[in-house]
């Protein structure tokens, strides 16, 4: 994931900023808890689409 594309975006939900975990290929928010997946390079960036972020996982 390019820098300047991770500037531009921002959560959906929350409209927060995103950390990009490139280890499990998803873009976090913390403020929303959730994590959004990158699938062949394109992040999908749809509630429905995420999967909760742990409590461990925020405190990474």
């Amino acid at each position: 994931m390019e820098k300047k594309f991770l500037d531009i975006l921002v959560c959906p939900v929350c409209k927060g900023a995103l950390e990009y975990k490139q280890e499990k290929q998803e873009l976090w928010c913390r403020q929303s808890k959730l994590a959004y997946p990158i699938k062949d390079g394109i992040p999908f960036m749809l509630e429905n689409e995420a999967r909760q972020l742990s409590d461990e996982e925020l405190h990474q």
